[in-house]
């Protein structure tokens, strides 16, 4: 008898699994949560962090570790144990910020600090993009405002975020897209363009391989709709879009399912799993 198949599922958040209000359905998160029941391998990955990741999920109980920070980590859900971490180099940590500098860009550094996530940025540089972006997370004891920029690269950096003019963006952008993961890509909630740098290990793609791998699966499917899950669509063996998803994510898709706004992926779950 033939063993049966062991595929792993991985969804996007922002645009995907999420409505516009920047949250999971209850239907979709009751869904989901009864397929997880029955034995469905099921994760998530996402550009963001852990702690927001947290609130904007709640009530979604994966059971395997999930993606966050753009590939930068693997993460426990429950614990927010690490379990791997891609990270800077110093050398490359403060090549970046003298490029970033360069391109009259104050950047948002997100690093390890005495085994705490911090993000620090120049309190006397802030946009009131990353203003907004830095009042939306007081709450989580990662907000790290400096007066003495000589201490930003303190810790160990994995991430930079920069909110701000496009052109200067694009312009680091070009010049740092040789030697790091960077993506630039207009923010869906807000159109704010962003410019986000991580270490050339760190990818949505890299990490889903990885977990693929440890769960020994032998098919993974993604659901997306941005930019960043490109390179994920790349390596699955099927991949879905969302019918709200950037055209380019389309024209490499499996299929287009219904909008996030629709419960595309757990709707595509429920018919497909259920």
């Amino acid at each position: 008898m033939k063993n049966k198949e062991k595929v792993l599922y991985i969804t996007d958040l922002d645009g995907t699994l999420l409505r516009r209000n920047e949250r999971i359905s209850a239907w979709s998160c009751s869904t989901i949560n009864r397929l997880i029941e029955k034995g469905m391998l099921f994760s998530y990955a996402t550009a963001r962090s852990i702690y927001t990741a947290s609130v904007v999920s709640e009530g979604l109980v994966p059971r395997l570790p999930v993606i966050v920070n753009n590939g930068s980590f693997i993460t426990d859900s429950v614990s927010r144990k690490r379990i791997l971490v891609n990270q800077f180099r110093d050398e490359e940590a403060q090549d970046i910020y003298k490029i970033l500098r360069k391109h009259d860009i104050a950047p948002l550094v997100d690093a390890i600090i005495h085994d705490r996530e911090k993000f620090s940025y120049d309190e006397h540089a802030i946009n009131p993009a990353l203003a907004d972006f830095v009042s939306s997370r007081k709450n989580d004891g990662r907000d790290n405002p400096l007066n003495d920029t000589s201490v930003i690269l303190q810790g160990t950096v994995f991430y930079f975020t920069c909110i701000g003019e496009a052109d200067k963006l694009k312009a680091a952008y070009e010049e740092l897209k040789p030697v790091y993961n960077c993506i630039f890509q207009y923010d869906i909630y807000t159109n704010e363009p962003w410019l986000e740098v991580m270490p050339h290990t760190a990818s949505k793609s890299h990490a889903i391989l990885q977990l693929k791998e440890l769960y020994h699966c032998d098919k993974v499917v993604v659901f997306g709709d941005g930019i960043n899950d490109i390179p994920m669509f790349e390596i699955a063996d099927e991949c879905y879009a969302m019918a709200n998803a950037i055209e380019e994510l389309k024209q490499i898709a499996t299929a287009v399912i219904d909008s996030n706004e629709n419960d595309g992926v757990a709707k595509w779950l429920n018919e497909n799993k259920g």
